[in-house]
């Protein structure tokens, strides 16, 4: 059997020529996605292409779906309708499909059928063989559908990072929880773990090359290593990564409430490169809500979860995500949402309506409230957290923090943008030059979503 690379050596030596092929890849959806995306690149780059930001210029597009939430499949398939016009110029372009999306059997028929010019489509399972499917395609000319159900995680591909200083790694893939809302267990499976000696040598390799920020990324990365044979915890990844030379910041996403441990709590204090930050998702106050969406723990624990991670880490920053009007939400059980927000007081919050997803079983489930009332509720929580994130931001002000910069302000050329440890976004005057290197900047001015400071 022809090894991977033997296979990105054919299409380099079928591609080459005297103008270099070009691909635009597309992503969307979340950190994972992101970190498969950065291995399809890195295997383009393998086969002998170089990039576009202009899908008119590419020989080969590939967009990597999200299943999520509704509203990204209508706008995945806006993308993809658009790139009909482009192949009518350019037959010989190669239209690929892939991520969780393809894993419904239902989105995989309608491509089929209704995209003809779409020429590869694979899932989440299969990213490894996308070099061979490429091959197939340039040299058989048919389309191409590998959809499996499962597999085991790949290690050694290869990876491109537009990121020169900040990077995820993927520590596991997967979820168990199946939340009645989720779709995520039948597009991702099951969780799996990467090996623990695997991701710390992935690490230390970054380490060599000048990064300084990891964010170790999984669906619930609190049950990290429950399917390895010595059962290493997250906890005690954690401090391996913190003791690892030229890292100077760790973040991870996500973690489910149920799955946090004291632990890791533990871990969190005590390790310095660990930054003070923290997602942790409650979607629903309510503890009817909470069991249908089959969470698995109680407003009343959620928060005392919270307390117990106040006490050990004073200076925390909480995120979180909350889903409102879910089906059987009543206008007391959005009050209850609200009661958390307040107790909490988190530093930002991402919250959305929610969105039937087909073959999961809240998508059974009947409605309480109309749209308007869910809407209605939904400003309300936006508005309400807007003024408690510009209080939290209040107690910035005058005080110097070392924030990473990023790159330059998306709304102002001659400012950059960076961020604290706790993740706050801090804009600033400087150039460049600066990207990728701590500096220390002085708050001068505090906004809702952001703070304006200067270098000392």
């Amino acid at each position: 059997m022809e090894t991977r690379y033997n296979v990105m050596k054919k299409v380099r030596d079928l591609i080459a020529g005297e103008r270099q092929l070009l691909a635009y890849t597309c992503v969307h959806g979340c950190a994972q996605n992101e970190a498969d995306m950065e291995n399809i690149r890195g295997m383009l780059r393998e086969m002998g292409y170089g990039f576009t930001e202009n899908p008119e210029n590419a020989d080969v597009i590939v967009v990597n779906t999200c299943a999520v939430r509704e509203g990204a499949e209508f706008k995945i398939y806006g993308n993809v309708g658009s790139f009909k016009k482009i192949k009518e110029k350019n037959p010989d372009l190669v239209i690929v499909l892939c991520g969780c999306m393809m894993q419904q059997e239902s989105v995989v028929e309608k491509i089929k059928h209704s995209y003809p010019y779409v020429d590869i489509v694979f899932g989440t399972f299969n990213i490894a063989d996308f070099p061979l499917m490429l091959y197939k395609k340039l040299t058989g000319k048919k389309r191409v559908f590998e959809i499996m159900q499962e597999g085991k995680i790949i290690e050694g591909l290869p990876t491109l990072r537009e990121n020169k200083f900040s990077a995820s790694v993927s520590v596991m893939s997967g979820c168990n929880n199946f939340c009645s809302y989720c779709i995520v267990p039948y597009t991702r499976g099951r969780e799996r773990s990467r090996e623990f000696g695997a991701i710390i040598n992935e690490i230390k390799d970054l380490a060599k090359e000048g990064y300084v920020e990891i964010t170790l990324i999984g669906q619930n990365v609190n049950s990290y290593g429950k399917d390895l044979a010595d059962k290493p915890t997250f906890s005690k990844l954690l401090r391996a990564v913190n003791e690892i030379e030229g890292i100077k910041r760790i973040r991870f996403v996500t973690s489910h409430p149920k799955d946090l441990s004291d632990e890791l709590i533990l871990a969190m204090a005590e390790c310095e490169n660990v930054c003070k930050q923290l997602h942790l998702p409650f979607q629903a106050g309510s503890n009817k809500i909470l069991k249908l969406m089959n969470r698995k723990y109680t407003k009343e624990q959620y928060l005392a979860l919270v307390e117990k991670i106040k006490a050990a880490i004073p200076d925390i920053s909480l995120t979180t995500d909350v889903i409102v009007g879910f089906p059987g939400e009543t206008t007391e059980d959005f009050e209850d949402t609200m009661d958390v927000l307040h107790k909490v007081k988190y530093d930002g919050v991402y919250s959305f309506i929610y969105s039937r997803r087909g073959g999961t079983p809240a998508a059974k489930m009947e409605d309480v409230i109309s749209e308007e009332e869910k809407h209605k509720n939904l400003e309300r929580l936006l508005e309400e957290q807007k003024e408690i994130g510009y209080q939290n931001n209040l107690k910035y002000m005058d005080n110097v923090y070392e924030v990473l910069v990023e790159g330059k302000s998306k709304s102002n050329d001659n400012m950059m943008s960076g961020r604290t440890e706790s993740g706050k976004i801090i804009h600033f005057e400087g150039d460049e030059s600066l990207i990728g290197k701590f500096v220390n900047i002085k708050i001068t001015k505090i906004k809702t979503y952001y703070m304006v400071g200067e270098r000392v």
